[in-house]
């Protein structure tokens, strides 16, 4: 497996992740297991000096996780576009505007239930607004929840989204709550971990297919990982350009689009 690579200059680099591959290793991946962060050192070793190691603790020992270049990240089975610095000079530059939540992302994904259409504002125009910190799960360490339950440490998040359509799976009789889905894009103005994993629960539309959070819900419309994808994301060159690149929808978004929505 090679980097797909969506936009590069001599400071950085976009990539499209696929779904299916850690961007590094953590405590549950195996020597046998490719990460992005293995594929940026094989496209150029010296990567290996760019960014900020993590340190985990790992069967009471300390382990280095080198993340070469690496601003930020996605889950697992998320896909989309993921940047990657190459220069501490430019990996410190992206940081800031993370930081500062300048750098603005754009998410599609599929949700359990029909999404209502959110009150229009003068504030936020017709995007919903999802404001509810986010703190540890009290009943699972991997998780994260938002409102009440949470425990610290708690942060502030804010997502917006819009419902871009709403459908029914007819391959199941009759119409209930378990066979309608919608097709949202999302926004988020923070960069907490799950965010919208999390805050899609909150509002009681999990993210289809979603490992940890869809509840009680199956695994449906032919997906079989998490039905979120990265779809854009906007920042700020060096030199000052504002640039925006994308990902195409991977295949099984379109097929969903294809068999629901055409």
């Amino acid at each position: 497996m090679k980097l797909k690579i969506l936009f590069e200059d001599k400071n950085l680099m976009v990539i499209d992740k696929p779904a299916g591959i850690s961007v590094h290793a953590d405590a549950r991946t195996t020597a046998k297991d490719v990460t992005i962060a293995d594929l940026v050192l094989e496209y150029d070793k010296k990567l290996l000096k760019v960014g900020e190691p993590m340190t985990i603790e790992y069967k009471g020992k300390e382990i280095k996780i080198n993340r070469p270049g690496i601003v930020h990240r996605l889950d697992k089975e998320t896909s989309g576009v993921l940047l990657i610095a190459k220069n501490q000079k430019t990996f410190l530059f992206l940081k800031e505007q993370f930081q500062s939540h300048t750098i603005k992302k754009v998410y599609k994904a599929f949700v359990y239930g029909h999404v209502s259409d959110p009150k229009a504002s003068l504030l936020t125009g017709k995007r919903g607004v999802i404001n509810a910190p986010i703190g540890r799960s009290p009943l699972d360490i991997r998780m994260w929840t938002a409102g009440r339950g949470a425990r610290p440490p708690i942060r502030e998040a804010v997502t917006e989204y819009i419902v871009l359509n709403r459908f029914t799976d007819n391959n199941e009789k009759g119409i209930n709550q378990d066979n309608k889905f919608s097709y949202i894009e999302a926004y988020p103005k923070t960069g907490r971990t799950h965010q919208i994993r999390v805050h899609m629960r909150y509002i009681n539309h999990p993210v289809v297919s979603d490992p940890l959070y869809r509840g009680s819900n199956e695994l449906a419309l032919g997906m079989k990982r998490l039905a979120l994808h990265a779809h854009t994301v906007t920042f700020r060159l060096p030199g000052g350009e504002i640039k925006t690149v994308e990902s195409s929808l991977p295949a099984d978004f379109k097929k969903v689009i294809k068999t629901y929505l055409a």
